[in-house]
Protein backbone atom coordinates (compact mmCIF):
# COMPACT_ATOMS: atom_id res chain seq x y z
CA UNK A 1 0.00 0.00 0.00
CA UNK A 2 1.35 3.57 -0.83
CA UNK A 3 0.24 6.17 1.64
CA UNK A 4 -0.98 9.48 0.04
CA UNK A 5 0.97 12.70 1.29
CA UNK A 6 -0.42 16.25 0.84
CA UNK A 7 3.08 18.10 0.05
CA UNK A 8 3.91 21.01 1.90
CA UNK A 9 5.17 24.62 0.67
CA UNK A 10 8.16 26.07 1.57
CA UNK A 11 8.07 27.65 4.68
CA UNK A 12 9.53 30.39 7.23
CA UNK A 13 8.19 29.38 10.30
CA UNK A 14 8.96 31.32 13.77
CA UNK A 15 8.75 29.72 17.09
CA UNK A 16 8.48 32.08 19.33
CA UNK A 17 9.44 30.39 22.84
CA UNK A 18 12.07 28.32 20.64
CA UNK A 19 14.35 27.78 23.77
CA UNK A 20 11.25 26.72 26.01
CA UNK A 21 10.11 22.91 27.44
CA UNK A 22 7.65 23.02 24.64
CA UNK A 23 9.64 23.55 22.01
CA UNK A 24 12.94 20.81 23.36
CA UNK A 25 10.50 18.18 24.04
CA UNK A 26 7.55 18.00 21.38
CA UNK A 27 8.09 21.07 18.26
CA UNK A 28 11.67 20.67 17.40
CA UNK A 29 12.06 16.77 17.94
CA UNK A 30 8.71 16.83 15.67
CA UNK A 31 10.14 18.73 12.85
CA UNK A 32 12.89 16.91 13.16
CA UNK A 33 11.20 13.72 12.45
CA UNK A 34 9.55 15.23 9.18
CA UNK A 35 12.41 16.62 8.08
CA UNK A 36 13.24 12.39 8.32
CA UNK A 37 10.57 11.44 6.59
CA UNK A 38 10.92 13.82 3.56
CA UNK A 39 8.30 16.10 4.34
CA UNK A 40 10.01 19.23 4.84
CA UNK A 41 10.48 21.10 1.71
CA UNK A 42 13.83 22.02 0.16
CA UNK A 43 14.22 26.01 1.24
CA UNK A 44 12.32 25.34 4.69
CA UNK A 45 13.53 27.42 7.93
CA UNK A 46 12.97 27.23 11.36
CA UNK A 47 13.50 30.15 13.43
CA UNK A 48 14.15 30.06 17.11
CA UNK A 49 12.78 33.31 18.56
CA UNK A 50 13.07 34.13 22.56
CA UNK A 51 14.96 35.93 25.30
CA UNK A 52 17.87 34.12 25.55
CA UNK A 53 21.04 35.34 24.15
CA UNK A 54 22.04 32.49 22.17
CA UNK A 55 23.96 32.92 18.29
CA UNK A 56 22.99 30.55 15.63
CA UNK A 57 25.45 27.51 16.65
CA UNK A 58 24.31 27.68 20.35
CA UNK A 59 20.98 27.28 19.13
CA UNK A 60 21.60 24.19 17.10
CA UNK A 61 23.76 22.75 20.05
CA UNK A 62 20.74 23.52 21.91
CA UNK A 63 18.04 21.77 19.79
CA UNK A 64 20.90 18.64 18.92
CA UNK A 65 20.80 18.26 22.26
CA UNK A 66 16.54 18.27 22.52
CA UNK A 67 16.51 15.60 20.03
CA UNK A 68 18.71 13.14 21.21
CA UNK A 69 16.94 13.53 24.58
CA UNK A 70 13.23 13.71 23.74
CA UNK A 71 13.19 12.07 19.74
CA UNK A 72 11.57 8.84 19.01
CA UNK A 73 10.54 6.85 16.12
CA UNK A 74 12.27 5.38 13.47
CA UNK A 75 16.06 6.12 13.04
CA UNK A 76 16.14 8.99 10.40
CA UNK A 77 17.03 7.73 6.75
CA UNK A 78 17.85 9.35 3.97
CA UNK A 79 19.52 12.66 6.16
CA UNK A 80 21.20 13.42 8.82
CA UNK A 81 20.63 15.12 12.20
CA UNK A 82 23.26 17.90 10.72
CA UNK A 83 21.20 18.64 7.83
CA UNK A 84 18.44 19.15 9.77
CA UNK A 85 20.05 22.04 12.05
CA UNK A 86 21.15 23.56 8.66
CA UNK A 87 17.62 24.64 8.37
CA UNK A 88 17.61 26.13 11.98
CA UNK A 89 18.27 30.30 12.81
CA UNK A 90 18.04 32.28 16.14
CA UNK A 91 17.24 35.50 16.53
CA UNK A 92 17.11 37.14 19.97
CA UNK A 93 13.68 39.14 20.52
CA UNK A 94 11.80 41.31 23.36
CA UNK A 95 8.28 39.92 23.48
CA UNK A 96 7.27 42.98 25.31
CA UNK A 97 10.02 45.23 23.53
CA UNK A 98 11.57 46.27 20.61
CA UNK A 99 14.94 44.62 20.77
CA UNK A 100 15.11 42.03 17.66
CA UNK A 101 12.31 42.74 15.69
CA UNK A 102 13.40 44.55 12.71
CA UNK A 103 16.34 42.22 12.79
CA UNK A 104 13.86 39.22 12.93
CA UNK A 105 11.92 40.62 9.77
CA UNK A 106 15.08 40.82 7.99
CA UNK A 107 15.22 37.22 8.50
CA UNK A 108 12.56 36.67 6.68
CA UNK A 109 12.18 35.99 3.18
CA UNK A 110 10.09 38.26 1.61
CA UNK A 111 8.66 35.77 -1.59
CA UNK A 112 5.05 35.16 -2.06
CA UNK A 113 5.51 31.37 -2.68
CA UNK A 114 6.96 31.19 0.89
CA UNK A 115 4.46 30.28 4.04
CA UNK A 116 5.30 32.38 6.83
CA UNK A 117 3.75 30.50 10.33
CA UNK A 118 4.16 31.94 14.05
CA UNK A 119 4.18 29.54 16.94
CA UNK A 120 3.58 31.59 20.13
CA UNK A 121 5.12 28.63 22.42
CA UNK A 122 4.49 30.96 24.78
CA UNK A 123 2.46 31.59 27.76
CA UNK A 124 -1.11 33.55 26.81
CA UNK A 125 0.09 36.49 28.38
CA UNK A 126 2.50 37.37 25.44
CA UNK A 127 0.14 36.39 22.80
CA UNK A 128 -1.85 40.42 22.56
CA UNK A 129 2.11 41.47 22.33
CA UNK A 130 3.65 39.34 20.28
CA UNK A 131 0.41 39.84 17.63
CA UNK A 132 0.69 43.30 17.89
CA UNK A 133 4.44 43.59 17.22
CA UNK A 134 3.92 41.14 14.40
CA UNK A 135 1.89 43.25 12.93
CA UNK A 136 3.64 46.74 13.41
CA UNK A 137 7.17 45.66 12.60
CA UNK A 138 5.59 44.44 9.37
CA UNK A 139 6.19 40.46 9.64
CA UNK A 140 2.79 39.77 9.48
CA UNK A 141 1.34 39.46 6.04
CA UNK A 142 -1.99 38.60 4.20
CA UNK A 143 -1.25 35.01 4.37
CA UNK A 144 0.83 34.62 7.57
CA UNK A 145 -0.67 32.17 10.21
CA UNK A 146 -0.12 31.75 13.98
CA UNK A 147 -0.33 29.03 16.18
CA UNK A 148 -1.32 29.54 19.41
CA UNK A 149 -0.99 27.21 23.24
CA UNK A 150 -3.27 26.22 25.45
CA UNK A 151 -4.20 27.58 28.16
CA UNK A 152 -6.34 29.72 25.88
CA UNK A 153 -8.15 31.42 28.94
CA UNK A 154 -9.26 30.60 32.19
CA UNK A 155 -12.63 31.62 32.01
CA UNK A 156 -15.40 33.03 28.85
CA UNK A 157 -13.75 36.34 30.23
CA UNK A 158 -10.36 36.12 29.74
CA UNK A 159 -11.27 33.63 26.36
CA UNK A 160 -12.99 36.39 24.98
CA UNK A 161 -10.17 39.28 25.80
CA UNK A 162 -7.84 36.80 24.28
CA UNK A 163 -9.61 35.72 20.87
CA UNK A 164 -10.02 39.93 20.82
CA UNK A 165 -6.85 40.57 20.93
CA UNK A 166 -5.51 38.16 18.42
CA UNK A 167 -8.94 39.23 16.40
CA UNK A 168 -7.08 42.97 16.10
CA UNK A 169 -4.35 41.90 14.45
CA UNK A 170 -5.76 38.32 12.20
CA UNK A 171 -8.26 37.32 10.37
CA UNK A 172 -9.79 33.85 11.82
CA UNK A 173 -8.87 32.11 9.12
CA UNK A 174 -5.17 32.77 10.35
CA UNK A 175 -5.29 31.88 13.71
CA UNK A 176 -4.53 28.59 15.11
CA UNK A 177 -5.62 27.05 18.43
CA UNK A 178 -3.73 23.79 19.22
CA UNK A 179 -5.01 21.18 20.92
CA UNK A 180 -2.71 18.15 20.83
CA UNK A 181 -5.33 15.75 21.64
CA UNK A 182 -6.68 16.17 18.24
CA UNK A 183 -3.94 15.22 16.34
CA UNK A 184 -3.48 12.04 17.55
CA UNK A 185 -3.75 9.28 14.82
CA UNK A 186 -7.09 7.47 16.76
CA UNK A 187 -8.92 10.68 17.21
CA UNK A 188 -8.48 11.29 13.75
CA UNK A 189 -9.36 7.42 13.44
CA UNK A 190 -12.45 8.15 14.60
CA UNK A 191 -13.76 10.09 11.96
CA UNK A 192 -13.20 7.51 9.55
CA UNK A 193 -14.59 4.73 11.55
CA UNK A 194 -17.90 7.09 11.98
CA UNK A 195 -18.29 8.88 8.66
CA UNK A 196 -16.64 6.07 6.43
CA UNK A 197 -18.18 2.84 7.36
CA UNK A 198 -22.26 2.09 6.73
CA UNK A 199 -21.59 -0.24 9.87
CA UNK A 200 -21.50 2.61 12.72
CA UNK A 201 -23.60 5.50 11.84
CA UNK A 202 -27.08 4.12 11.63
CA UNK A 203 -26.22 2.75 15.53
CA UNK A 204 -24.92 5.90 16.77
CA UNK A 205 -27.48 7.45 18.22
CA UNK A 206 -29.83 7.16 21.69
CA UNK A 207 -31.89 4.39 20.07
CA UNK A 208 -28.75 2.02 20.59
CA UNK A 209 -26.13 3.44 22.63
CA UNK A 210 -26.53 2.98 26.07
CA UNK A 211 -23.89 5.77 27.40
CA UNK A 212 -20.59 6.56 26.53
CA UNK A 213 -17.42 7.10 28.62
CA UNK A 214 -14.28 9.04 27.92
CA UNK A 215 -11.36 8.43 30.54
CA UNK A 216 -8.19 10.36 30.55
CA UNK A 217 -5.83 8.99 33.29
CA UNK A 218 -2.55 10.16 34.08
CA UNK A 219 0.01 8.56 36.34
CA UNK A 220 2.12 12.08 37.24
CA UNK A 221 1.96 14.38 39.83
CA UNK A 222 1.82 17.84 39.73
CA UNK A 223 5.15 18.28 41.01
CA UNK A 224 7.23 21.14 39.01
CA UNK A 225 4.04 22.35 37.68
CA UNK A 226 2.15 22.71 41.49
CA UNK A 227 1.68 26.43 41.79
CA UNK A 228 0.07 26.69 37.72
CA UNK A 229 -2.20 23.66 38.34
CA UNK A 230 -3.49 24.96 41.54
CA UNK A 231 -4.78 27.91 39.89
CA UNK A 232 -6.33 25.75 37.23
CA UNK A 233 -7.22 21.92 38.30
CA UNK A 234 -8.59 19.07 36.37
CA UNK A 235 -11.54 21.07 35.21
CA UNK A 236 -10.03 24.02 33.21
CA UNK A 237 -6.94 22.26 32.31
CA UNK A 238 -8.17 18.71 30.68
CA UNK A 239 -12.36 19.02 30.40
CA UNK A 240 -12.48 22.20 29.63
CA UNK A 241 -9.83 21.79 25.96
CA UNK A 242 -8.74 17.81 25.53
CA UNK A 243 -12.13 15.99 26.60
CA UNK A 244 -14.58 18.58 25.52
CA UNK A 245 -12.61 17.72 21.95
CA UNK A 246 -13.13 13.93 22.27
CA UNK A 247 -16.89 14.18 22.97
CA UNK A 248 -17.83 17.09 20.66
CA UNK A 249 -15.93 14.39 17.93
CA UNK A 250 -17.81 11.43 19.53
CA UNK A 251 -21.32 13.49 19.28
CA UNK A 252 -21.31 15.65 16.41
CA UNK A 253 -23.50 15.31 13.70
CA UNK A 254 -22.27 14.34 10.30
CA UNK A 255 -20.79 17.42 8.54
CA UNK A 256 -21.87 17.90 4.69
CA UNK A 257 -18.21 17.76 3.99
CA UNK A 258 -14.66 17.13 5.42
CA UNK A 259 -13.71 20.78 5.80
CA UNK A 260 -12.46 22.89 8.35
CA UNK A 261 -15.67 25.23 9.15
CA UNK A 262 -18.01 22.19 8.50
CA UNK A 263 -15.95 20.21 10.85
CA UNK A 264 -16.08 22.63 13.53
CA UNK A 265 -19.67 24.26 12.78
CA UNK A 266 -21.28 20.48 14.04
CA UNK A 267 -18.58 20.53 17.39
CA UNK A 268 -19.47 24.15 18.37
CA UNK A 269 -23.39 22.41 17.73
CA UNK A 270 -22.55 19.82 20.22
CA UNK A 271 -20.86 22.08 22.75
CA UNK A 272 -24.02 24.29 22.63
CA UNK A 273 -25.86 21.23 23.69
CA UNK A 274 -24.71 20.72 26.78
CA UNK A 275 -26.98 20.81 29.64
CA UNK A 276 -26.10 22.31 32.92
CA UNK A 277 -24.36 19.37 34.59
CA UNK A 278 -26.61 18.84 38.19
CA UNK A 279 -24.14 19.09 41.63
CA UNK A 280 -24.62 15.58 42.44
CA UNK A 281 -23.57 14.47 38.92
CA UNK A 282 -19.96 15.91 39.97
CA UNK A 283 -17.12 14.71 41.60
CA UNK A 284 -14.08 16.00 42.80
CA UNK A 285 -11.04 14.50 43.83
CA UNK A 286 -7.40 15.20 45.50
CA UNK A 287 -4.27 12.70 45.45
CA UNK A 288 -3.29 11.97 48.62
CA UNK A 289 0.80 11.25 49.82
CA UNK A 290 1.33 7.78 49.13
CA UNK A 291 3.95 5.00 46.96
CA UNK A 292 7.13 7.41 48.21
CA UNK A 293 4.98 10.57 46.51
CA UNK A 294 3.81 13.52 48.35
CA UNK A 295 0.14 15.08 47.86
CA UNK A 296 -1.26 16.92 45.83
CA UNK A 297 -1.16 19.55 48.09
CA UNK A 298 2.15 19.12 49.20
CA UNK A 299 3.34 19.82 45.38
CA UNK A 300 1.14 22.83 45.01
CA UNK A 301 3.02 24.01 48.13
CA UNK A 302 -1.29 25.22 49.42
CA UNK A 303 -1.72 23.06 52.62
CA UNK A 304 -5.55 24.90 52.36
CA UNK A 305 -6.04 23.86 48.19
CA UNK A 306 -9.08 22.94 47.83
CA UNK A 307 -8.29 22.52 43.80
CA UNK A 308 -9.45 19.31 42.62
CA UNK A 309 -6.25 17.14 40.68
CA UNK A 310 -9.43 14.49 39.75
CA UNK A 311 -12.89 15.23 38.14
CA UNK A 312 -15.84 12.95 37.01
CA UNK A 313 -19.13 14.23 35.58
CA UNK A 314 -22.27 12.72 33.68
CA UNK A 315 -22.98 15.04 31.34
CA UNK A 316 -26.18 15.10 28.74
CA UNK A 317 -26.33 16.70 25.20
CA UNK A 318 -29.64 17.96 24.80
CA UNK A 319 -30.79 16.93 20.80
CA UNK A 320 -32.62 14.14 19.06
CA UNK A 321 -29.58 11.99 18.70
CA UNK A 322 -28.28 11.92 22.07
CA UNK A 323 -31.69 12.26 24.38
CA UNK A 324 -31.43 10.43 27.04
CA UNK A 325 -28.04 8.68 26.98
CA UNK A 326 -25.29 9.87 29.42
CA UNK A 327 -21.87 10.75 28.88
CA UNK A 328 -19.45 10.15 31.93
CA UNK A 329 -15.88 12.32 31.63
CA UNK A 330 -13.09 11.57 34.28
CA UNK A 331 -9.66 12.81 34.17
CA UNK A 332 -6.95 12.43 37.10
CA UNK A 333 -3.59 12.92 38.15
CA UNK A 334 -1.99 10.28 39.68
CA UNK A 335 -3.95 7.39 38.94
CA UNK A 336 -3.61 3.34 38.40
CA UNK A 337 -2.38 3.55 34.98
CA UNK A 338 -1.93 5.86 31.88
CA UNK A 339 -4.76 5.81 30.19
CA UNK A 340 -6.77 7.75 27.49
CA UNK A 341 -9.80 5.90 25.81
CA UNK A 342 -13.23 6.56 24.66
CA UNK A 343 -15.86 3.47 25.32
CA UNK A 344 -19.14 3.31 23.21
CA UNK A 345 -21.20 0.75 25.10
CA UNK A 346 -24.41 -0.29 23.27
CA UNK A 347 -27.45 -1.30 24.34
CA UNK A 348 -28.32 -5.47 24.79
CA UNK A 349 -30.06 -6.90 22.03
CA UNK A 350 -33.85 -6.26 22.77
CA UNK A 351 -35.14 -9.91 22.89
CA UNK A 352 -32.28 -12.54 23.81
CA UNK A 353 -33.06 -16.32 23.06
CA UNK A 354 -30.54 -17.48 24.77
CA UNK A 355 -31.12 -18.25 28.31
CA UNK A 356 -28.95 -16.48 30.54
CA UNK A 357 -28.85 -17.43 34.11
CA UNK A 358 -29.54 -15.16 37.02
CA UNK A 359 -26.66 -13.31 38.21
CA UNK A 360 -24.91 -13.62 34.89
CA UNK A 361 -24.25 -10.14 32.77
CA UNK A 362 -25.92 -9.30 29.93
CA UNK A 363 -23.26 -9.37 27.01
CA UNK A 364 -23.18 -5.78 25.23
CA UNK A 365 -21.42 -5.15 22.02
CA UNK A 366 -18.41 -1.59 23.17
CA UNK A 367 -16.42 -0.20 21.32
CA UNK A 368 -12.94 0.88 23.15
CA UNK A 369 -11.38 3.93 20.99
CA UNK A 370 -7.47 3.97 22.63
CA UNK A 371 -5.59 7.28 22.24
CA UNK A 372 -3.29 6.36 24.60
CA UNK A 373 -1.01 3.91 25.22
CA UNK A 374 -0.87 1.87 22.22
CA UNK A 375 -3.46 3.95 19.86
CA UNK A 376 -6.34 1.34 17.92
CA UNK A 377 -9.73 0.13 18.81
CA UNK A 378 -11.56 -2.83 19.62
CA UNK A 379 -14.94 -3.96 19.31
CA UNK A 380 -16.36 -6.20 21.90
CA UNK A 381 -18.66 -9.00 20.40
CA UNK A 382 -20.50 -11.68 21.75
CA UNK A 383 -19.75 -15.19 20.50
CA UNK A 384 -20.80 -19.22 21.70
CA UNK A 385 -18.02 -20.32 24.22
CA UNK A 386 -16.10 -22.89 22.13
CA UNK A 387 -16.94 -26.56 23.40
CA UNK A 388 -19.57 -28.82 24.53
CA UNK A 389 -21.99 -28.36 27.57
CA UNK A 390 -24.99 -26.06 26.11
CA UNK A 391 -24.79 -22.61 24.46
CA UNK A 392 -22.43 -20.47 26.89
CA UNK A 393 -21.74 -16.76 25.78
CA UNK A 394 -18.87 -15.43 25.97
CA UNK A 395 -17.70 -12.03 25.01
CA UNK A 396 -14.39 -11.47 22.99
CA UNK A 397 -12.36 -8.61 21.42
CA UNK A 398 -12.34 -7.84 17.86
CA UNK A 399 -9.06 -5.98 16.62
CA UNK A 400 -9.74 -3.24 14.96
CA UNK A 401 -6.10 -1.46 15.40
CA UNK A 402 -5.27 -2.25 11.67
CA UNK A 403 -1.65 -2.77 12.47
CA UNK A 404 -0.83 -6.35 10.51
CA UNK A 405 -2.74 -4.62 7.63
CA UNK A 406 -1.12 -1.77 7.37
CA UNK A 407 2.46 -2.72 8.29
CA UNK A 408 5.34 -0.60 9.47
CA UNK A 409 3.29 2.43 8.39
CA UNK A 410 0.65 1.82 11.73
CA UNK A 411 3.51 1.09 14.01
CA UNK A 412 5.71 4.61 13.04
CA UNK A 413 2.98 7.21 12.88
CA UNK A 414 3.44 10.95 13.59
CA UNK A 415 3.60 12.42 16.77
CA UNK A 416 0.50 14.97 16.97
CA UNK A 417 2.57 17.83 17.19
CA UNK A 418 4.14 16.65 13.95
CA UNK A 419 0.72 16.51 12.01
CA UNK A 420 -0.63 19.66 13.43
CA UNK A 421 2.33 21.92 12.87
CA UNK A 422 2.48 20.45 9.17
CA UNK A 423 -1.19 21.32 8.85
CA UNK A 424 -0.87 24.71 9.64
CA UNK A 425 1.81 25.28 6.73
CA UNK A 426 -0.80 23.69 4.46
CA UNK A 427 -3.28 26.04 5.91
CA UNK A 428 -6.08 23.39 6.81
CA UNK A 429 -7.85 24.17 10.00
CA UNK A 430 -10.06 21.19 10.54
CA UNK A 431 -7.86 19.93 13.70
CA UNK A 432 -7.72 23.33 15.69
CA UNK A 433 -10.37 25.26 17.44
CA UNK A 434 -12.21 28.08 16.05
CA UNK A 435 -12.62 31.12 18.68
CA UNK A 436 -16.43 30.56 19.03
CA UNK A 437 -15.99 26.74 19.67
CA UNK A 438 -12.96 27.98 22.62
CA UNK A 439 -15.90 30.96 24.05
CA UNK A 440 -18.89 28.02 23.79
CA UNK A 441 -16.82 25.61 25.57
CA UNK A 442 -15.91 28.32 28.70
CA UNK A 443 -19.69 28.95 28.44
CA UNK A 444 -20.85 25.58 29.56
CA UNK A 445 -17.21 25.08 32.43
CA UNK A 446 -17.60 28.47 34.20
CA UNK A 447 -21.44 27.73 36.32
CA UNK A 448 -19.55 24.56 36.99
CA UNK A 449 -17.14 26.04 38.60
CA UNK A 450 -18.92 28.59 40.06
CA UNK A 451 -21.37 26.11 41.56
CA UNK A 452 -19.16 24.23 43.55
CA UNK A 453 -17.17 27.29 44.38
CA UNK A 454 -20.55 29.01 46.07
CA UNK A 455 -20.91 25.60 47.67
CA UNK A 456 -17.09 25.54 49.31
CA UNK A 457 -17.34 22.16 47.90
CA UNK A 458 -14.30 19.89 49.34
CA UNK A 459 -12.82 17.47 46.54
CA UNK A 460 -12.37 13.88 48.23
CA UNK A 461 -9.03 12.00 48.54
CA UNK A 462 -7.94 9.16 47.08
CA UNK A 463 -5.13 7.05 47.57
CA UNK A 464 -2.31 7.44 44.39
CA UNK A 465 -2.17 4.03 41.91
CA UNK A 466 -6.13 4.04 42.55
CA UNK A 467 -9.30 4.83 40.08
CA UNK A 468 -10.19 7.73 41.89
CA UNK A 469 -12.67 8.56 44.84
CA UNK A 470 -15.48 5.82 45.77
CA UNK A 471 -17.66 8.57 44.44
CA UNK A 472 -16.67 8.13 41.35
CA UNK A 473 -17.41 4.87 41.22
CA UNK A 474 -20.95 5.45 42.96
CA UNK A 475 -21.53 8.39 40.20
CA UNK A 476 -21.43 4.89 37.85
CA UNK A 477 -23.35 2.37 39.96
CA UNK A 478 -25.91 4.68 40.94
CA UNK A 479 -26.89 4.06 37.41
CA UNK A 480 -26.26 0.41 37.11
CA UNK A 481 -23.07 0.77 35.71
CA UNK A 482 -19.12 0.71 35.93
CA UNK A 483 -16.52 3.15 34.69
CA UNK A 484 -14.06 0.71 32.66
CA UNK A 485 -11.23 -0.56 34.49
CA UNK A 486 -7.98 1.64 33.84
CA UNK A 487 -5.62 -0.18 33.30
CA UNK A 488 -2.04 -0.16 31.14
Amino acid sequence: MVSRVIPVDRFDLVIFGGTGDLARRKILPGLYRRFCAGQMPDGARIIGAARSDLDRGAFQDMVRDAITEFGTGAPCEGATLDDFLETLDYMRVDARGEDGWDALKDMLRDDSDVVRAFYFSVGPGLFGDIAARLQSHGLATEDSRVVVEKPFGRDLGSARALNADLAQHFREDQIYRIDHYLGKETVQNLMAVRFGNVLFEPLWNAQFVDHIQITVAETVSVEGRGAYYDKSGAMRDMVQNHLMQLLCLIAMEPPSRFDPDAVRDEKLKVIRALAPVEPHHIVRGQYEAGGGVASYRDHAENPKSFTESFIALRCHIENWRWAGVPFYLRTGKRMKARMSEITVVFKPTRHSIFDIGEGEDVHSNMLHIRLQPNEGMTLDVTIKEPGPGGMRLVTVPLDMTFSEALGPEAEDVPDAYERLIMDVIRGNQTLFMRGDEVEAAWAWTDPIIAGWEARADVPKPYEPGSSGPEDALMLMHRDGRRWREIKA
